[in-house]
C-alpha cells in the first residue's frame, strides 16, 4: 500500500515538481492471508524487525494490520487483530517510530487512539459517527479512504463514472468529520485502488489519471496506494512478486499528479510491496 503523507519536520521526503514531497509509509502485514505477504510478518518478533527495517530504509511511519482486506481475507475478531498489533506497537513506539494502525474495525480503532498513534488508517473511511468525538479528542491524523462496496470487492464499476463517486464521497464524508469537531488539517484522502475500486483494471487507471482532479476539489494529501496491486498485474502478466517496476511507475504517474504524497510499502528493491 502506498500512502501519502502531510509535510511534516519529523519527516524526510523528496521534492515533487510543482511544490510538496514525498513521505514513504512502510506497510507491515500482521496477517495470515494479506494476498502478497500473508502469514511472513505473523509473529511479533517478524514484525517488528521489518517495521525497524522500514524505519532505517527511510519510512516516516509505519502503517501496521492485522486484518487483511482483500476480497478473500477470512474476518477475525478484534481481540486476535489487537492481540497481533500490540507488541509491536509497544516497540516501535519505544524506538520513536511514528506509528499508523490500518483497521475498520470500531473496536480496535478505540484502542489505536488509546495507544496516541500518529495515523489512524480506514478503508471504509470512519463511516461510524459514533466514533466522531473519540476520534475528534485525538492528535492522529485520519486517513479516509474510499471503497465502492466500503470493502474490497469483485463488482465491476464503469471506469468512466469513478471519479464523480469518489468525489461526492470525500464532500460527504469531509463535511461529516469536520462537522463532528475535526479538524480538516487531520485529514489525508485515499480513492482507493485495485479491488476497492472493484474488478476492471481500468477503473484504477482511470483514478490515477484523475488524481490531480481530486487534489484540486478539496486541498488535502491524497494517498495513492498501488503496490503490487491487481490492476497492475492483470495489465502486465505478472504476479505479485514480480510486479515492483509496474507498482513504480504507477507511484511516479501519481507523482506528478498535483502535489501528491504517494509511497512505495515495503521491502523489495523498488521499496514496494503488497497491497489489499
Amino acid at each position: 500500500m502506498t500512502i501519502p503523507l502531510t509535510r511534516d519536520a519529523s519527516h524526510s521526503g523528496l521534492p515533487l515538481k510543482g511544490g510538496g514531497e514525498i513521505a514513504i509509509l512502510g506497510i507491515v502485514n500482521i496477517t495470515e492471508d494479506s494476498f502478497s505477504d500473508g502469514g511472513r510478518y505473523l509473529s511479533a518478533e517478524a514484525a517488528i524487525a521489518h517495521a525497524r527495517k522500514l524505519a532505517a530504509d527511510g519510512a516516516a511511519a509505519i502503517d501496521l494490520g492485522g486484518a487483511a482486506s482483500n476480497p478473500d481475507a477470512k474476518p477475525i475478531a478484534p481481540e486476535v487483530e489487537i492481540a497481533r498489533l500490540a507488541p509491536v506497537v509497544v516497540a516501535l513506539k519505544r524506538d520513536g517510530i511514528a506509528v499508523s494502525i490500518d483497521t475498520f474495525s470500531p473496536a480496535v480503532q478505540r484502542w489505536a487512539l488509546g495507544e496516541d498513534i500518529a495515523y489512524l488508517n480506514d478503508i471504509r473511511g470512519f463511516p461510524e459517527p459514533a466514533l466522531y468525538p473519540a476520534l475528534a479528542a485525538s492528535p492522529a491524523k485520519l486517513i479516509v479512504m474510499h471503497a465502492v462496496d466500503g470493502a474490497a470487492t469483485r463488482v465491476e464499476v464503469a471506469p468512466n463514472e469513478i471519479m464523480t463517486c469518489i468525489l461526492t464521497f470525500f464532500e460527504r464524508r469531509v463535511a461529516a468529520l469536520t462537522a463532528a469537531g475535526i479538524a480538516r488539517e487531520r485529514l489525508i484522502l485515499d480513492p482507493g485502488m485495485g479491488f476497492f475500486l472493484g474488478s476492471l483494471p481500468e477503473t484504477s487507471f482511470a483514478v490515477l489519471r484523475g488524481l490531480s482532479k481530486l487534489k484540486r476539489a478539496f486541498a488535502l494529501p491524497v494517498l495513492v496506494s498501488v503496490s503490487r496491486k491487481s490492476f497492475l498485474r492483470r495489465l502486465t502478466g505478472r504476479s505479485a512478486d514480480e510486479s515492483g517496476p509496474a507498482s513504480l511507475a504507477a507511484e511516479l504517474f501519481a507523482a506528478e499528479q498535483g502535489g501528491l504524497y504517494p509511497n512505495p510499502r515495503s521491502g523489495c528493491a523498488q521499496g514496494c510491496s503488497g497491497g489489499p
